[in-house]
């Protein structure tokens, strides 16, 4: 019977407990009188507010919250959510004067003033006001040191003032609180900042000190291509073409997708050491190894020309034509290969076959991350700003295209 009892009482303890706890999470006292703290979040504007927000509909979903924050002054989230809605919609004003009035609440913690402050932030920096910004997101750090939100903003403020050292120095502080999942795309994008250390010596006309950082890049991450493509430069303009040519040809081993980026230097620094047939045999090492690389045949093709093989360069840019119709300057070369050619109808016709369908574009680049696009290759996003993002993108192959042997 006694057991019996103690298991009674200790069951009704842990009700009375989970009840005050359900309480608890539930209300709050504010002011002498207790609060439900459900009520904005249960209110038919609130629940309104989200439903046009899924709908996209969020002119409509901006009206509905703003009348649930109007039921609960202290309700954080929503206001935080009206915040950024009024941001995105370009209201910037009205987000900063949100998130400024947030932040005068005595009752905040530190992890919802270091949110309401990250929101400032952004606020500023969405209106163009930098040093503004730069304090938001400075105080978000202050608070909490390792807010990689707040962070992330200060070195994309940095990298948009070509403040490279401090972006790297922030960049730095991320890769030590990053796990190891996220070290390597960490160093990955501190090599490219090291490349831009690296350029701002090349124009103050400093090379070894920009030799030192386009070194450094290569060690953080041996396939940051822009680095390598700049420590050649570095050494031709140095005299030094043997190096250039060994630094180059290392984009091949590592990244063989972006080796036509090397074609021209490597041309002239072959030339420049007496050994032009190699480029001829990196070409043919290419399509052997990639029977589709379009690229390999138009630079090889460009190069019988120069060399006044006209009717051998007509095969290679047909051939780089059927992996890739639509590429304007494949077209280019063989018109000026055509010309050459004195316009023969034979060879004319052969291009004609190829060329019914095609529609001409400008190699068009597009961010991985926000779809922005370009006509060349670029190592940062402008848009979006994140680095190594841009893939080529072009139109499928045309079909029923004809041999370029028929």
């Amino acid at each position: 019977m006694t057991d019996t009892l103690a298991l009674l009482a200790t069951l009704v303890a842990l009700l009375i407990g989970l009840a005050v706890g359900k309480a608890w999470e539930r209300y709050k006292l504010r002011e002498g009188r207790w609060f439900d703290r459900r009520r904005a979040r249960e209110s038919p504007h609130y629940i309104l507010g989200l439903q046009f927000l899924v709908s996209n509909q969020v002119d409509l979903a901006i009206e509905e919250l703003a009348q649930a924050a109007a039921l609960d002054s202290a309700a954080l989230e929503i206001h935080l959510i009206l915040g950024n809605l009024y941001r995105d919609r370009g209201q910037v004003g009205k987000a900063v004067r949100l998130h400024q009035n947030l932040l005068q609440d005595p009752r905040l913690g530190r992890t919802e003033q270091a949110y309401v402050q990250l929101s400032l932030g952004l606020d500023y920096k969405q209106g163009g006001f930098v040093d503004r910004a730069f304090q938001a997101f400075s105080e978000v750090t202050k608070i909490d040191p390792d807010n990689k939100y707040a962070l992330l903003n200060l070195q994309k403020l940095h990298e948009e003032q070509q403040q490279w050292r401090e972006a790297r120095a922030i960049r730095r502080r991320l890769t030590d609180i990053a796990d190891e999942t996220g070290k390597p795309r960490d160093q990955a994008i501190l090599a490219f900042i090291e490349n831009e250390l690296g350029l701002q010596a090349v124009r103050r006309g400093e090379p070894q000190e920009a030799i030192a950082h386009f070194g450094s890049a290569l060690d953080l991450d041996d396939g940051t291509v822009p680095a390598s493509l700049n420590l050649g430069d570095v050494h031709m303009r140095g005299g030094r073409p043997r190096e250039a040519i060994a630094v180059w040809e290392q984009i091949l081993d590592k990244t063989p997708e972006r080796a036509y980026l090397t074609f021209d230097r490597l041309q002239a620094a072959y030339a420049q050491v007496g050994a032009p047939a190699r480029f001829r045999s990196l070409c043919e090492r290419l399509i052997a190894d990639n029977p589709r690389d379009w690229r390999a045949r138009l630079a090889l093709g460009r190069h019988a020309v120069d060399e006044g093989d006209a009717a051998r360069a007509l095969d290679l840019l047909l051939e780089s034509l059927r992996h890739n119709p639509h590429a304007l300057a494949v077209h280019q070369v063989i018109w000026r290969t055509l010309e050459a050619l004195e316009f023969r109808p034979s060879p004319v016709r052969r291009y004609f076959e190829l060329t019914r369908r095609v529609v001409f574009y400008l190699d068009p680049h597009v961010c991985t991350r926000c779809r922005y696009r370009s006509t060349e290759l670029l190592w940062q996003c402008p848009q979006c700003h994140e680095w190594n993002t841009f893939v080529e993108e072009r139109p499928a192959q045309a079909e029923n295209v004809v041999e370029a042997s028929a």
